[in-house]
């Protein structure tokens, strides 16, 4: 077992290797082009995600679908993982990470475009879409789209279910003293309430769980930096130039060059915001549109706010604090910087923490669940929302580490065949985009 676990790290750490990273990101930057900058849009798309009107066929709205999809993105690589991205990139690596959400908007865009695109409805009535469609319908390759519904289970099982459960069973032991069983139970118990309600259950618990828990999380970096505030602007400044220069090493802090901040800031962006593993996509289907561009430039988002605000205001609070000097790493890293506040401090990691991984648990919930739906039909669905139940409670008693780089494997090879589709599928995404937002189509009204 050990044996294997070594192996099993090496190929995760080859899966996310800087191949993966450049296809990516270069992925970002060509339909950046392509679409002419369609970041552009996002103040008008922040206003249509705030619409909770029927517009059209579909399951949830607007709403009800970027919160699902942000549900399941915002997580623990929010917080922790930015932290790594420091201690291993120094502050630069900030400024990259919040790049590759600002580029990752038109991915996530091309995504949703072509997945409300190629969507079907099921024999039941209901939207089934993602890119396992797009590549059967659009593609006209249905082995890949096999391909990726089967990464897309293994991927739920392990970093959207036994992992978060085993990370909130941790935090609850260590900050409370309550005993991983009971955690589990309770955690078991409310998932289950909320899953076996299907899509429309998950989707209202997420518009009044994500808001809050983002609003609050924010709203709390955002005090810790107002009373650190003699020391912002010079860390604003350091961010900025150490992307480009690189930062020597300085206390227990090993130094790193512009390589190595551009190398962790864009992996743990990427990782962080999901914009092109082809995860989103799959609720962007299920929403109430008129046109693929609607819910496209709605679910784009999901990136802005990930990244682009809740990453970002992690890594200022990190490197504001100064502890990433001390050689301190990942969660250590971050709850030395969230205790610099009494009481404040780790009142606002530990709720965000909390709420971010349940919250990952909903929404992947429902990405598995389409995965599996697209193998097996619509009678496999019952039977997984249990397995994902009982698969709660398990994460949250034991620690597999071999489920995690399995998951971790997966969720980066679902991304080849997804990017795939982009690139190839471009030409039809930047059709539909002339056809209702470059030819004078007012998006406010379908």
């Amino acid at each position: 077992m050990a044996a294997l676990e070594v192996w099993l790290d090496k190929v995760s750490g080859w899966v996310w290797g800087p191949w993966l990273l450049v296809l990516l990101f270069g992925t970002h930057i060509f339909l950046t082009v392509r679409l002419g900058f369609i970041q552009r849009f996002t103040p008008r798309a922040i206003r249509m995600s705030l619409e909770r009107k029927h517009e059209g066929e579909g399951d949830i709205s607007h709403f009800g679908a970027l919160m699902t999809a942000l549900a399941a993105t915002i997580g623990t690589g929010n917080i922790v993982g930015v932290a790594t991205a420091v201690a291993l990139g120094g502050p630069g690596a900030v400024l990259w990470m919040w790049l590759t959400g600002v580029f990752g908007i038109a991915t996530k865009y091309g995504e949703a475009v072509l997945s409300v695109h190629y969507r079907i409805v099921t024999p039941e009535g209901k939207m089934a879409g993602g890119p396992m469609y797009v590549l059967e319908r659009g593609m006209k390759m249905k082995w890949l789209g096999i391909v990726f519904a089967a990464l897309t289970s293994v991927a739920a099982f392990g970093i959207g279910n036994m992992v978060q459960a085993n990370s909130i069973s941790e935090l609850v032991r260590e900050t409370f003293h309550v005993s991983p069983v009971i955690t589990g139970a309770v955690l078991a118990a409310c998932t289950a309430l909320v899953i076996l309600g299907g899509i429309h259950s998950i989707a209202r618990v997420c518009e009044i769980l994500v808001p809050i828990m983002a609003i609050g999380y924010v709203l709390g970096c955002a005090v810790l930096l107002v009373l650190n505030a003699s020391t912002l602007p010079s860390t604003l400044a350091l961010i900025v130039s150490s992307a480009f220069t690189g930062h020597a090493a300085v206390g227990g802090f090993a130094g790193a060059g512009v390589m190595m901040a551009m190398r962790y800031g864009i992996a743990r962006g990427l990782f962080s915001n999901e914009s092109g593993l082809g995860s989103a996509p799959i609720v962007a289907a299920a929403a109430q549109t008129s046109h693929p561009v609607r819910q496209a430039l709605v679910s784009s988002t999901g990136t802005f706010w990930d990244t682009v605000v809740v990453c970002a205001m992690t890594g200022l609070v990190v490197v504001n604090s100064g502890h990433w000097q001390e050689g301190l790493n990942g969660a250590t890293l971050t709850k030395a910087a969230f205790s610099d506040v009494p009481y404040i401090g780790p009142l606002v990691l530990t709720g965000g923490l909390l709420t971010f991984v349940f919250s990952t648990i909903l929404g992947w919930s429902y990405y598995g669940e389409k995965a599996i739906e697209y193998l097996f039909g619509v009678r496999a669905i019952f039977p997984y929302r249990i397995a994902w139940v009982i698969a709660v409670f398990v994460g949250s008693v034991n620690s597999l580490k071999i489920v995690w780089s399995f998951a971790d494997i997966a969720n980066g090879l679902m991304a080849i065949p997804n990017l795939i589709s982009l690139i190839v599928l471009s030409p039809v995404i930047v059709a539909l985009t002339r056809e209702h937002l470059w030819d004078g189509a007012k998006v406010e009204k379908p």
